[in-house]
Order: C-alpha cells, then sequence, then structure tokens
C-alpha cells in the first residue's frame, strides 16, 4: 500500500520506520531538500512540497492513506494558525482521489477542563488555550470535509504531552541549572510516550473501521511536581523549584486523559504505560528509581 506523511519529523518519522519495514511505499512530503535526501536515504519517495504553497501540493502522489503530522516550526515566517488551518485546507483541497483514510494528528489541548477531573472521547472541548483552539478548528475543518464521504474517511488522534528521546533537554538543563519552573506544581499532567503514538497511528490505519476519534495518553496522569522530580532524579540534577506556585493556582493545565477506548477497540498496549517506564528511555539510562 502507498502511504504519504505529510509533516515527517518527530513522530512521522517514526510511522514511516514501522510501514518500511512491513513493506509499504512511504512518501514524504518536505520543505527541505536536505531532509528529502535524508528521507531517500531511509528508504522514503521524498516530495519537496510547503503545504502554505498551494501549487506545490498538486504533485503529490496517488496513494491509499495519508497520514497529516505537520509540527510548528518557530522559525518559520507562518504563525500557528496558519500553518494548522490554512496549511489543511491546501492539503485538503488537493488530496488525490485514490486516498481512501485521512489520519490527522491533533492534540488533548482541545479539551479545557481544568479542576482535574477525566477527560475522554465524549468530553466537551471547549478549549482555554490559543493552541487548544487552532486545533480544534483545524478539527472542524475536516469532520466538514468528510461528513458523508463514504469513499474516504478521517481519523484524528489526540495525543497529550510527547515525550521520547531528544525531546527533554531543555528541560533537563533547566533542572540542572536550577531554574524555577513555571506552572502549578499539584496540577495533573498527561504524557505520552512518542513510540506509543506511532503504534497507535499504525493500529488505527490496520483497522478495519477504526472510529472518527481517539485520545492517546499513556495509563497514569501525574501531578508537575512528581513528574520533575522523576525527571530531576534521573538526570542528576537537584529537586524541582517552582516559581509562584500559589499564583498559578489557575492554571488551565490540570485535567486527567483517559486512553480506554483507543486501547479497548484497537488493543493498544502501551510499552511505556507511564513515566516511570518511559523517562529512563527518553534521558537514555537505566531506570534508577
Amino acid at each position: 500500500m502507498r502511504r504519504l506523511i505529510i509533516g515527517c519529523g518527530y513522530l512521522g518519522e517514526r510511522v514511516a520506520r514501522r510501514w518500511l519495514e512491513a513493506g509499504e511505499t512511504v512518501y514524504a512530503v518536505t520543505r527541505s531538500t536536505q531532509r528529502a535526501a535524508e528521507f531517500e536515504q531511509a528508504g522514503m519517495i521524498p516530495v519537496v512540497a510547503d503545504v502554505m504553497q498551494p501549487a506545490a501540493l498538486d504533485a503529490l502522489p496517488d496513494c491509499e492513506c495519508v497520514l497529516h503530522a505537520v509540527g510548528f516550526d518557530r522559525s518559520s515566517s507562518y504563525d500557528k494558525r496558519a500553518l494548522y488551518v490554512e496549511g489543511l485546507k491546501n492539503v485538503l483541497q488537493r488530496l488525490p482521489d485514490s486516498v481512501a483514510r485521512l489520519f490527522f494528528i491533533s492534540s488533548t489541548s482541545v479539551y479545557g477542563q481544568q479542576d482535574g477531573e477525566w477527560v475522554d472521547e465524549t468530553s466537551a472541548c471547549e478549549p482555554t488555550s490559543e493552541g487548544g483552539q487552532i486545533c480544534l478548528e483545524a478539527e472542524t475543518l475536516i469532520r466538514k470535509r468528510f461528513a458523508g464521504n463514504d469513499r474516504c474517511r478521517a481519523v484524528i488522534l489526540r495525543p497529550s504531552g510527547l515525550y521520547g528521546p531528544g525531546r527533554l533537554l531543555a528541560r533537563t538543563e533547566q533542572l540542572r541549572s536550577g531554574v524555577p519552573l513555571r506552572g502549578n506544581p499539584e496540577a495533573w499532567l498527561n504524557l505520552v510516550h512518542i513510540d506509543d503514538v506511532a503504534q497507535a497511528v499504525i493500529l488505527a490505519a490496520n483497522a478495519a473501521d477504526p472510529a472518527e476519534t481517539y485520545l492517546v495518553s499513556d495509563t497514569q496522569p501525574l501531578r508537575r511536581a512528581d513528574y520533575y522530580s522523576r525527571l530531576a532524579a534521573l538526570v542528576d540534577a537537584p529537586p524541582p523549584v517552582f516559581a509562584d506556585a500559589a499564583a498559578s493556582e489557575g492554571s488551565p493545565l490540570n485535567k486527567r486523559c483517559c486512553s480506554k477506548k483507543i486501547c479497548e477497540e484497537l488493543n493498544l498496549q502501551f510499552r511505556y504505560p507511564s513515566v516511570k517506564e518511559g523517562l529512563p528511555h527518553a534521558v537514555g539510562i537505566a531506570d534508577r528509581t
């Protein structure tokens, strides 16, 4: 089967490797000729295009499955809304007729709950953050585009905070330097290891009849203070210090995410069910806790 990845970055590359290992033909869109060469060396077929340049998307290849996992590049001249919404519009208008499935990577930031309650696919989406509002706008765009479409279906995956190798360097240095952390230390934090999200994409792509939406987060939300204390211990940093903890009591980052649906329907089995298993792998050391 021919697969197309638009946004072949931290998540997309891991999905691509799994598809290549399964013998699939994988196309990968990139703006960079250097990245195109890297993709080709890895076994992918690069497509040099920019989602913000509609004409370039006319060259999208015929394929049966598309993963849209575009991340925000802070060095880009476009803001997040332009990239996530306008860029998505450009892609949707130029999808090849051969596409039967589109998988879109959204975020649990679409949930605005602030009282520590559990959320799942049935929970209200009333985001308070700009990023959450942008993700919800993109989701709405997809649902309208595919409503009543029997030929092509869209599946939205909402991962919580991604972590994994190479993703924690800034936080590690902040802890080691003793710089105070922002945010409410008692607020709930939801995380998921990048390898588990990649596996979720594979399972959804292989499913005969996947649902429209899946939340993807590990099995054990934890308090921010607990998370940073565990990370500090693993990297030999001093215990974390939080700045203006009292002033952060109203932080909107305070909900607990439940992935029961994808585990039951697609049999997702987390390789890293909590940060206890995942953080040592992410920082490249054995578990010493």
